[in-house]
């Protein structure tokens, strides 16, 4: 690769480039493709201000592996009006409530609210927002835990499968547990060491990071402090968190994890894609603690921009439909299938689906739904996993190709995590990869959006690199709407910025293989480079 100090012409841009007059809003010298530089100094360590908004960030400016998010706004698409577009958002429950979000909100115009008549003879009363397909539940079991309990859910193969995966998880539950109990027994001595230490229970991390002592009790106890805190979590927050561990580690080890039907309270057949009427229009659920991931992606999308409040959402011009139908557990494939449909039926253009799992049952009624979507000119993206796994070999539903190897749509694109130290360790250590089965990758790591109750939090997965992709195509198709759903997904793709180097795969030192190798693109999703192409094949 050509070691330039910005930017310049990709041989795909002189293409498309070649012959045309730059646009009212397009420069010549705006008019070109961002590529990866070579050997670059990153900015270490990250100023709060660019952490919480590193994916809006530019790899040649600032150094750091983002999206150039701002570049695009700033010189692509000032003075630029689009049209609205509508984002399903597929997940826990999103908090419609909140500052930041509730100005984006979709509102279903075809119903009147609380009248208890379904109004638009959808199949869904009062649906003012979204539906809700999990009604009050919000734990659910893993999908390899239903199939124990119920067998003829599938072939003996993939039972057997699934209780060999449920023996090995008893195992290491064991293993597990012991590590976690020793991990909060240091905690809680650290916490009390620096209590006594700062005579104060409420002590920041500044202050922590700022303790300089001989003393080895309290030299111990500050890495241990900064290591919780390298988690994003407060001691207190440390704690609940890693007694939910325990939890799921003694359910597995008793048994328990195969004795409760959580679904029972629906009231619905789970097997059986034809009773539709079950859920509510609660999009928030019983507990809004419990949406904390589907709030966290939703502001990924579509934070309202540049108004003070917490971070900015990627997408300037959207309305933020709510499916809720991902629980604390595995999702069950007929909410999914369902959920597609509904946010399909009533408008969403781009559908966002961090979810994902290593048994599907009912693939083929997602399938279908996927196909569907497909039929309507509907994108869908989804989150690769976090298993740090390769994909073109390892189970993920759902996805788009039923052998790993063909695709059934053109309608899905499958995102991995990036990092934002920019080098070797640019992919993020838990995110899957596959050079088939997963199409790009974007921002992933450490992700500063929404959470339940007007709050904030940095955040990371897949979970995160997904919406910040359906983020840069509700632009792409926001300010270029004659663009179809399969035009967008190549865009997404072909005018990413590529990396040729060799990378960390998995967080393992002694793994590295080029970057190339992970992804069908190789590249990282880059939003003005994206815009730049959609501009040109819009003509």
């Amino acid at each position: 690769m050509n070691n330039l100090k910005s930017i310049f012409l990709s041989s795909f841009a002189i293409l498309v480039l070649a012959g045309c007059g730059a646009s009212k809003n397009l420069s010549n010298s705006a008019a070109m493709m961002i590529q990866a530089p070579v050997n670059v100094q990153k900015k270490s360590p990250l100023k709060e201000v660019e952490l919480n908004r590193w994916s809006h960030l530019d790899i040649i400016k600032d150094t750091i592996p983002g999206m150039s998010v701002d570049k695009a706004y700033a010189e692509l698409l000032k003075n630029k009006k689009g049209k609205k577009v509508i984002v399903g958002i597929v997940d826990s429950g999103v908090d419609i409530e909140h500052e930041d979000l509730k100005a984006v909100v979709w509102t279903n115009k075809k119903e009147i609210p609380n009248n208890g008549i379904d109004d638009d003879k959808n199949g869904y009363i009062d649906d003012i927002h979204g539906w809700n397909f999990l009604g009050d539940i919000t734990k659910e079991n893993l999908e390899y835990e239903r199939i124990i309990v119920n067998k003829n859910l599938v072939d003996d193969a993939t039972y057997q499968e699934a209780k060999a995966l449920n023996d090995k998880k008893v195992v290491t539950s064991t293993n597990g547990k012991a590590r976690l109990e020793e991990m909060s027994s240091d905690a809680a001595k650290a916490d009390e060491v620096l209590t006594k230490h700062f005579n104060k229970p409420n002590y920041t991390i500044e202050e922590v990071n700022a303790i300089n002592s001989e003393d080895a009790e309290i030299s111990k106890s500050k890495m241990m402090i900064q290591r919780v805190n390298s988690f994003g979590m407060t001691v207190p927050e440390f704690k609940i968190a890693l007694q939910k561990e325990l939890d799921g580690y003694n359910s597995v080890i008793n048994g328990d994890n195969l004795k409760t039907n959580y679904r029972k309270v629906l009231g619905d057949n789970p097997e059986d894609i034809t009773d539709t009427k079950y859920g509510n229009n609660n999009v928030m659920g019983p507990d809004k603690e419990e949406i904390l991931h589907g709030t966290h992606v939703a502001g990924i999308v579509a934070q309202v921009r540049y108004n003070g409040l917490g971070g900015d959402g990627i997408a300037n011009n959207v309305e933020i439909l709510t499916v809720r139908a991902v629980p604390d557990g595995d999702e069950y494939d007929k909410d999914i299938a369902l959920g597609i449909r509904y946010a399909v039926d009533n408008g969403a253009k781009v559908i966002n689906g961090s979810f994902g799992k290593s048994f599907s049952p009912h693939k083929q009624w997602v399938y279908d739904a996927i196909k569907y979507a497909e039929s309507k000119d509907v994108l869908i993206v989804h989150a690769a996993g976090n298993d740090a796994k390769d994909i073109d070999y390892e189970n993920n539903y759902p996805n788009d190709s039923d052998d790993k190897k063909t695709e059934f749509a053109d309608n899905v694109i499958t995102i991995g995590a990036l990092n934002y130290d920019y080098g070797n360790k640019v992919v993020a250590r838990f995110s899957n990869f596959g050079k088939l089965n997963v199409d790009v990758f974007a921002p992933g790591v450490k992700i500063y959006a929404s959470t339940p109750n007007n709050t904030y939090k940095l955040l990371q997965g897949t979970s995160m690199a997904s919406p910040n992709v359906a983020g840069v195509a509700a632009l792409i198709r926001s300010y270029y709407p004659k663009l179809s759903a399969k035009q967008v997904k190549h865009i997404l793709m072909d005018s990413g910025v590529a990396i040729t180097t060799d990378v960390i795969v998995a967080g393992k030192a002694n793994d590295t293989r080029p970057f190339a190798n992970l992804s069908q693109s190789g590249k990282i999703v880059n939003a003005y480079n994206a815009l730049l192409m959609a501009e040109k094949m819009s003509k």
